[in-house]
């Protein structure tokens, strides 16, 4: 009786932690934010099943039975719960804004209204791999760089902390005037070690405050402008922002959605302050009558190359198309840019390693070349 009891006992605490961490798990999924290589792999494999021929609700049932993310999993079966009981899926997937982003809800709308939401789905699909195939290769380019800096970083710590201080006993013994470099080295290295929490401070305050600050209106505008015209990553910054902007349109006018709400749906999608207000003045330009290219003529953001290509596709009826070409173009760019810059920055960061580690080991040998006058006292 008594081993009966227990198995009851701990049958029911396990059923109290599942319960328990159910509920965890419904009340995080209404705030859930859903990674864009997630939701891509998502659409594509709805919009596969729907093009077999699958009913909505068993689509969404294979797909809620599959994925491995608890979260994600209650996100799907909420929205197959709506769908089953009349609600449409873009009322549905409306409800969960951070798992289904503006773009995702405007195309299964368009999907909707048109018939052809398994079509549509499969062009939001490649959308969505395209940009987290660029986003991809732009952090592999910057996880080297970003490496070896905070490598560096670390190893001149160690060497101001620990390493240093040993030398500067033994150059104390000598009892005589140190070389400058030398004398420096040994002083940053004394304020680091006893002083490196007001540093940490410091660093932190300078952080807080420009985060504060690049979160208001201003800062955020300023912050896009000095990021496009950096030296050396500007340029890059600047062709995936117009690829996203080409793309984002195209995929959206091809599937119907109106220009207005793309242009909306475009300026949301951009995350850059230049794409925002021209996507805002050319939805009060289109909305007089005026061409989507009058605007792009006098901004500065967009080259004559794109403005040009604009224009002929306005011409010619098939703008969706140009900047689709553009959007291809810009792809390649990046790709190009993305090469030359690995291949810039390598040698660059090598030099700097070179010029910082061993300006520190010169700096501290210099006394020791120097031994016979530093300890006879010539100096």
């Amino acid at each position: 009786m008594a081993t009966i009891a227990a198995s009851k006992s701990q049958s029911n605490v396990r059923a109290a932690q599942a319960l328990a961490k159910q509920k965890v798990l419904e009340k995080k999924a209404k705030t859930y934010k859903l990674d864009l290589g997630e939701l891509s792999i998502f659409t594509s494999q709805l919009a596969s099943l729907l093009q077999a021929g699958l009913p909505l609700v068993s689509c969404l049932e294979a797909l809620q039975d599959q994925t491995e993310d608890q979260v994600f999993r209650i996100v799907i079966r909420d929205v197959r719960n709506d769908i089953s009981t009349g609600t449409s899926f873009s009322a549905a997937v409306k409800k969960f804004p951070r798992s289904f982003n503006s773009l995702f809800v405007s195309m299964v709308e368009a999907g909707e209204a048109s018939g052809g939401l398994a079509e549509i789905l499969s062009k939001v699909a490649g959308y969505f791999e395209s940009t987290v195939k660029l986003t991809k290769k732009v952090k592999s380019a910057m996880t080297y760089p970003i490496a070896v800096i905070g490598l560096a970083i670390a190893l001149v710590n160690v060497l101001l902390i620990f390493v240093i201080p040993v030398f500067a006993a033994m150059f104390a013994d000598f009892g005589a005037k140190l070389p400058l470099p030398t004398q420096m080295l040994i002083d940053v290295s004394d304020f680091m070690k006893h002083y490196w929490w007001l540093i940490a401070l410091i660093a932190y305050g300078i952080y807080f405050v420009v985060s504060k600050y690049v979160s208001t209106p201003n800062g955020r505008r300023q912050k896009d402008h000095l990021l496009v015209r950096a030296p050396i990553f500007g340029a890059l910054v600047h062709k995936i922002a117009l690829s996203r902007f080409c793309r984002t349109y195209a995929t959206l006018m091809r599937s119907g959605v109106p220009i207005l709400r793309t242009l909306e749906i475009v300026a949301a999608a951009s995350g850059k302050v230049q794409v925002e207000d021209a996507c805002s003045d050319i939805a009060k330009h289109v909305s007089q009558g005026g061409q989507v290219s009058d605007i792009m003529a006098v901004n500065p953001f967009f080259p004559p190359m794109m403005k040009h290509m604009v224009k002929a596709g306005e011409t010619t009826g098939n703008v969706d198309g140009m900047m689709n070409k553009i959007a291809d173009f810009y792809d390649v760019e990046c790709d190009a840019t993305v090469a030359s810059l690995t291949s810039l920055i390598e040698p660059l960061l090598i030099v700097f390693l070179g010029v910082v580690v061993g300006g520190i080991v010169m700096a501290m040998f210099l006394p020791i070349f120097q031994l016979g006058a530093v300890a006879g006292g010539l100096q």
